[in-house]
């Protein structure tokens, strides 16, 4: 049987893009999936603009709709447009953007295999096995559900946070009041938001808070409709799904093995978005796994201090903000919403800084404000930054 240099362990986003990585620089690459390709998962499907500039290609051929615009309310009261026109998010839906990235993996040279459940697997000294298929090194990228986290003892993650979500076509709610912007409902969810999402024929309306949130969830999106005029009863493909988040200082590589994605807990703890955290991680992975195969290092335990610092800052504050909204929702959304603020989440969010200590002028008031109501909140993301 052949054997091959990495083999990925599921096919999503950061999965995908770590088998296209590889291929790319000449491995051999073996990429498997439990589910039938193309296949749909619960997700607001918003790519960042900074999430975006981390791939070595363009998902403009499943991008559905550009936003450039946010309406922001607190707790469904006066609305807040900001927005000056230049693209902040790139809406898709993960059954098409999942499905372009494993072609391009495949393009690349990775061996697609999907409709394979993963239930055995070894790593050893000089090699792994899954489901007897053999490599060089694994990347477990199977979520957080997954297998590979579990049985290799690695991540140490936690649920924070659940969402839930519906579909809603145009013909039943006004698109025009959608085009080209995203709605976000701060203070009606604790630990969480409720958001809007125009797609290409539809709207995603979903709400997500702290995990206790969850018995109540069915009623925070019936409260989000009725807020956008539009009926519950007409959503379309409802789905729930859990928010994991690795523990400070949680182990992400051993040996031959390694996290990526969900697996590894990589969420933003504000957004509970992890398109950025996947690939970013599957960067830094598919590089560990490079040096690894060409004899530059001894194991694949680089990975996880690296990556851990690289995100440090931007867990440390974005805890901060979410725990803030929570325990004083006016005084943080009333800094947040100021020019000042706003156009440095826009830098954030485009990608134009790496994280809030890129961003020049932490000392003026409206930003130093919002840092005072974080450590007066406890500082509750200090434990990711001093890792």
């Amino acid at each position: 049987m052949k054997r091959y240099d990495a083999i990925v362990v599921g096919a999503g986003p950061a999965g995908s893009t770590a088998a296209y990585r590889l291929a790319k620089a000449g491995a051999d690459v073996l990429l498997l999936d439990r589910a039938r390709f193309p296949r749909d998962k619960p997700c607001g499907g918003g790519v960042t603009g900074r999430a975006a500039r981390l791939l070595p290609f363009s998902i403009e051929p499943v991008v559905e709709h550009v936003v450039s615009a946010v309406d922001m309310r607190l707790r469904y009261g006066k609305t807040l447009a900001r927005g000056n026109g230049v693209p902040l998010v790139y809406m898709t839906q993960r059954k098409r953007l999942d499905q372009f990235l494993v072609q391009q993996a495949v393009e690349a040279g990775a061996d697609f295999r999907d409709g394979v459940k993963v239930g055995e697997l070894d790593v050893g000294d000089e090699g792994v096995s899954v489901e007897g298929f053999e490599a060089e090194v694994l990347i477990g990228a199977d979520g957080i559900n997954g297998v590979t986290a579990r049985t290799l003892r690695l991540g140490g993650n936690r649920v924070v946070g659940v969402a839930l979500e519906g579909n809603l076509p145009y013909a039943k709610l006004d698109r025009s009041a959608y085009e080209g912007r995203l709605a976000l409902e701060l203070g009606v969810v604790p630990g969480g938001y409720g958001w809007v999402f125009p797609k290409g024929d539809h709207a995603n309306f979903g709400v997500g808070g702290w995990e206790e949130e969850g018995p109540r969830l069915r009623e925070h999106l019936r409260r989000l409709c009725a807020a956008h005029g539009v009926s519950f009863d007409d959503l379309e493909e409802l789905r729930g799904y859990r928010l994991p988040l690795r523990e400070p200082g949680s182990t992400l590589a051993r040996g031959r093995a390694l996290l990526v994605g969900d697996a590894a807990g990589l969420i933003d703890p504000v957004s509970g978005d992890g398109m950025f955290e996947g690939f970013l991680s599957s960067q830094y992975a598919s590089e560990a796994a490079l040096d690894l195969l060409a004899g530059r290092a001894e194991s694949l335990d680089p990975y996880g201090p690296r990556l851990a610092k690289r995100l440090a800052n931007h867990l440390w504050a974005s805890w901060g903000v979410k725990v803030a909204l929570d325990r004083y929702p006016r005084a943080t959304f009333g800094l947040a919403s100021t020019k000042i603020v706003w156009r440095s989440v826009e830098r954030l969010v485009r990608g134009e800084v790496a994280d809030v200590g890129g961003i020049r002028g932490l000392a003026r008031p409206p930003l130093k404000g919002i840092a005072l109501l974080a450590r007066a909140a406890g500082d509750p993301g200090r434990a990711y930054k001093h890792v």
